[in-house]
């Protein structure tokens, strides 16, 4: 069993209300636009971290994180990328990406719109976590936990931050 805290979107800022709820986790991703390395050291602080590059991280960043992570974790295997669409609403592009790797969990970000949704027809549980960060449109900043066992999701947890901003 592992335990997975799941972000994306955090513009370079990091809380120790972020720290203290991914304390736990066996790993963490990042699906992107992660803004600042130090963000990445923080969350290394707490557990192995994997992350994606997102549209608004520079050089530094890209040269660090991929575009996008494959791989399998307890019998589960896993893609993100930042830029993801949802079911059914991807790209070609992706709809292409996604017959060819055929992930049981997509994980991606961009949006700042949490989503879980299952995907029935390409068997696969897709998952936005929102923006954890304080830059953007959203209202409430977010992250997700789950666990993986007997090679399945299960388990899922919303985690609301607390507001953006202060109206």
């Amino acid at each position: 069993m592992k335990e997975i805290g799941i972000l994306s979107d955090t513009h370079s800022y990091i809380d120790d209300h972020i720290l203290k709820n991914l304390e736990g986790c066996d790993e963490i991703w990042h699906a992107g636009d992660i803004g600042d390395i130090h963000v990445m050291q923080q969350l290394q602080s707490i557990a192995p971290t994997k992350a994606v590059y997102g549209n608004i991280d520079d050089g530094a960043i890209r040269a660090e994180y991929p575009e996008e992570a494959l791989f399998e974790i307890d019998g589960v295997k896993v893609y993100i990328i930042h830029i993801g669409g949802y079911p059914p609403k991807y790209t070609a592009k992706l709809k292409k990406r996604l017959s060819e790797v055929k992930p049981d969990l997509f994980v991606c970000g961009h949006s700042h719109i949490l989503k879980v949704i299952p995907d029935p027809e390409r068997k696969l549980l897709h998952i936005n976590p929102g923006a954890a960060g304080r830059h953007g449109f959203h209202r409430m900043r977010t992250l997700i936990r789950l666990r993986i066992e007997d090679g399945k999701p299960k388990d899922l947890k919303v985690v609301e931050l607390g507001l953006r901003a202060k109206i």
